[in-house]
């Protein structure tokens, strides 16, 4: 659901951006005691599990399309909203600055769409009550689900509103709807077994380290395997190809272009260097993230 420079203006993509940067610093300030008693290991080794694991595109059957596990209900889950929104912001800052998966145009449609989403819309109103009751199981599935329905609902606004998409909107409401869907119970059901697991005393006590390993494994083994079909927003824009105008004109996107063409200098490498790098520096990024977070809040 990564929205790209040319599928994003500027006018709908700046202020996206001052809204999502001034989201994170109250967030940042929000989270300052969490550093303190959460477990900082976690929030490190978990923001690195969830970047690999959105290396890891599975193909979703009859369908031509792929999908990957956001991972964000799972951050807010083992950690707290606020965090979990540090951790997803980050990870989808180094996506694009590094990788150049994002456009740094839409970066703050993305931080929204993916992050902002799940951590301050769907956890309050869906995820806490459910959890609440007992049903935290059913939390997992149906906030999964919802976060990334009503995510895809705002990549049709903000595609709209951008100028990209002119006709056939609600054919790309419902197949935007219709491949997140699936995505999302593949995620709701990740995330639930994810829970499960720390939940028994031996996997909490060993999860930092867990989480760690399975991040490198996944980073640098089983993303070779990933599928190479569309994901779920390229699936659905390559079917609605006749009515999108891409948004390729101007000084701010040759700008954005220019930037990420000397950024994303792990998109010229070997994969599976680029992939540990860019968990090294998801990682390093984290820590500098709680020893700021320290400071501050002493």
């Amino acid at each position: 659901m990564h929205l790209g420079n040319s599928i994003i203006c500027p006018v709908t993509g700046i202020p996206m951006i001052l809204a999502m940067g001034t989201a994170v610093f109250f967030a940042f300030k929000k989270s300052r005691n969490d550093f303190d008693k959460k477990n900082i290991p976690l929030y490190i080794t978990l923001t690195a599990f969830v970047f690999a694991l959105q290396m890891i595109n599975f193909a979703i059957p009859s369908t031509g399309s792929s999908g990957h596990v956001i991972g964000t209900i799972l951050l807010c889950a083992l950690l707290s909203p606020s965090l979990a929104f540090l951790s997803m912001s980050l990870i989808l800052i180094v996506q694009a600055l590094f990788f150049a998966d994002g456009g740094l145009t839409a970066i703050g449609c993305n931080i929204f769409n993916m992050a902002f989403i799940p951590c301050f819309i769907v956890y309050p109103l869906l995820f806490k009550p459910l959890k609440e009751k007992n049903h935290e199981l059913s939390a997992c599935l149906i906030s999964s689900v919802a976060a990334l329905e009503l995510g895809s609902i705002a990549v049709i606004i903000e595609t709209t509103l951008s100028g990209s998409i002119t006709g056939n909107l609600s054919n790309f409401l419902s197949l935007m709807m219709f491949i997140h869907l699936l995505i999302g119970i593949v995620e709701g059901f990740l995330t639930s077994f994810i829970v499960i697991l720390t939940k028994n005393q031996w996997f909490n006590k060993a999860s930092s380290y867990i989480f760690a390993i399975f991040a490198v494994i996944l980073a640098g083994l089983i993303s070779n395997y990933a599928s190479n079909k569309p994901d779920g927003l390229e699936w659905a824009l390559l079917n609605i190809s006749d009515s999108i105008t891409y948004q390729t004109q101007g000084i701010i996107y040759s700008i954005s272009e220019a930037i990420q063409a000397k950024t994303a200098v792990l998109t010229k490498i070997n994969p599976f260097i680029a992939n540990i790098l860019g968990l090294l520096i998801v990682s390093a990024s984290a820590v500098l993230v709680t020893i700021k977070g320290k400071i501050n809040a002493k």
